[in-house]
């Protein structure tokens, strides 16, 4: 399916003030850039450069006042996402080198203090993709989807003690459970078509058989038709904008549409 997607970011900003932005997908497995539109309001110079994770961050410099980012893109993506329940179980030492870095603890993402809960989960699947679905569906089935209940500084550790929060949440405890499994997890954030509310939304990946498998505790059914912004250890990694001065976001919307036909 071609999607296209859109963002708008309103700020309001008392001084000039340093910005990183992370609102270029690129094209990669299971999406494929058309078309691609960036504009910023007023026009200020830009820098692009790739991160440790291979994501596209935009460096600006934005002037004081008003300050406003429009994006958007038609991507084609999957319909759905792939499942494989032979998917085995990657022993450490065969791991990528690059994969290394999602089987260890991070800001978010606290996998050692996780394991047993995890066992738990898990005591009467087999190893591999299996392992994995049953993590997934636990939280599912366990944590309650709720905003207001959590904020920028909730962990994995702390959702699974409060057994509430929103996607984001959810999929810091996806991470850190299959990383105490030492299943390697990254963090994503990107589009879900459909979403409902629409906003931007959070999942995870896990490293099974020689590739990246999703999964996405807030649903209860594989669902393709996403769009990948960014990948990182967690919420840390993958921020829309980092900002190094004093700036106050207005407004922020979202859209997700099926792409006109050409």
């Amino acid at each position: 399916m071609k999607l296209a997607i859109s963002c708008q970011l309103d700020y309001k900003i008392e001084y000039q003030t340093p910005l990183v932005l992370m609102l270029r997908p690129r094209s990669g497995a299971g999406q494929w850039v058309i078309k691609e539109e960036y504009l910023l309001e007023p026009s200020v110079p830009v820098t692009e450069y790739t991160d440790l994770y291979g994501n596209l961050c935009q460096r600006v410099f934005t002037p004081d006042g008003s300050f406003s980012i429009k994006t958007s893109a038609i991507v084609d993506v999957a319909d759905q996402i792939d499942v494989d329940f032979s998917a085995n179980f990657v022993p450490v030492q065969e791991l990528p080198d690059d994969c290394l870095i999602y089987i260890l603890p991070s800001r978010y993402c606290e996998s050692d203090k996780l394991g047993n809960l995890a066992a738990s989960i898990v005591a009467h699947v087999e190893t591999g993709y299996e392992q994995v679905e049953a993590i997934r569906t636990w939280i599912n089935t366990n944590i309650r989807y709720e905003y207001g209940h959590s904020n920028a500084s909730t962990s994995a550790q702390d959702t699974a003690q409060s057994r509430i929060g929103v996607c984001r949440d959810f999929s810091h405890l996806g991470v850190a459970l299959c990383r105490s499994m030492n299943i390697p997890a990254r963090f994503v954030v990107g589009y879900l078509y459909e979403l409902k509310p629409m906003d931007l939304h959070a999942w995870f990946e896990a490293y099974l058989g020689g590739r990246w498998y999703t999964f996405d505790a807030t649903q209860t059914e594989p669902r393709g038709n996403r769009v990948v912004l960014a990948y990182g250890r967690d919420a840390a990694d993958v921020a829309l904008a980092t900002q190094f001065g004093n700036m106050e976001l207005q407004t922020m919307w979202v859209a997700v549409e099926p792409a006109p036909e050409q």
